[in-house]
């Protein structure tokens, strides 16, 4: 261990009040004559670096004009040619982003250099593409019933009457509700580019084990078929519904009250 020769703590003019600043000479060693710098916070802390210094202060003070090894702040047109034209935010690192996806590094670093991936040599042993292997985290089966006790409101807190499904849709699944039939067959249509069929394996099986059966690419429904008769009456719905607000735009304050009333006795199963 290399013997050192200690100064006194000093008081830090380029940080606030009560930072002192301690300078260390190496005596002996391989680095015999060289200086190590470093800052005691007024609470006691020891700091070794200026990022260090920056994670601590946060945004309270500015460290951009601070010179680590004087201690004082750099004048303007004096910067030594090591920080010329530098202006990196040593509290960068602290902030959450996101975007950010792990293990990317998240602390901040002062020694970013670009790094050069090279598979062309002889004896190369790492494959072309590092991402080839990378697996699909596995889905959770019937994620669906974590929603059962969300429910949809309009402006005024009233909770909003959920769609009616077809008659052909049956769940394959412990106390699955149409709610969380219509969640899953909506998230499927999203995120799937695939056909979406329903559950192709015998419903015996899914109820006897899903975890083995289960495909978890498709809603949890047995295996239906959408004709295009269910098609051309979805679109007869459809039409009906744009030329009654086509009306409800074109007529007065009467019709639209009227023909709301009518959309609501509809909805409520009044009509």
């Amino acid at each position: 261990m290399d013997m050192i020769e200690k100064r006194k703590l000093e008081e830090c003019l380029g940080l606030p009040s009560g930072w002192r600043r301690e300078e260390i000479i190496r005596k002996s060693g391989l680095s015999a004559g060289k200086t190590d710098i470093y800052y005691f916070s007024p609470c006691g802390r020891k700091f070794r670096s200026k990022p260090q210094l920056a994670r601590f202060l946060g945004d309270s003070f500015d460290l951009s004009a601070f010179d680590f090894r004087s201690g004082r702040p750099l004048s303007v047109g004096r910067k030594s040619k090591r920080l010329k034209n530098v202006h990196y935010d040593y509290s960068r690192g602290l902030k959450h982003d996101a975007s950010l996806v792990l293990p990317i590094r998240q602390t901040a670093s002062i020694f970013k250099q670009p790094v050069t991936l090279k598979t062309n040599h002889a004896q190369n042993r790492t494959k072309a593409d590092p991402k080839q292997d990378a697996k699909d985290v596995p889905k959770q089966l019937f994620w669906e019933k974590r929603l059962s006790k969300l429910t949809a409101s309009d402006s005024v807190e009233e909770v909003l009457r959920t769609f009616d499904i077809p008659d052909n849709l049956v769940a394959t699944g412990p106390g699955l509700t149409d709610e969380n039939i219509l969640q899953s067959i909506s998230s499927t249509l999203h995120l799937s580019n695939h056909p979406i069929t329903g559950q192709t394996t015998a419903k015996t099986l899914l109820d006897k084990n899903p975890g083995v059966y289960m495909n978890v690419d498709q809603p949890p429904v047995v295996k239906f078929t959408v004709t295009d008769g269910d098609i051309r009456r979805q679109e007869d719905i459809v039409k009906s519904l744009r030329e009654r607000l086509q009306k409800v735009i074109e007529g007065d304050i009467d019709t639209i009250k009227a023909e709301m009333e009518a959309i609501k006795k509809e909805l409520n199963g009044e009509g």
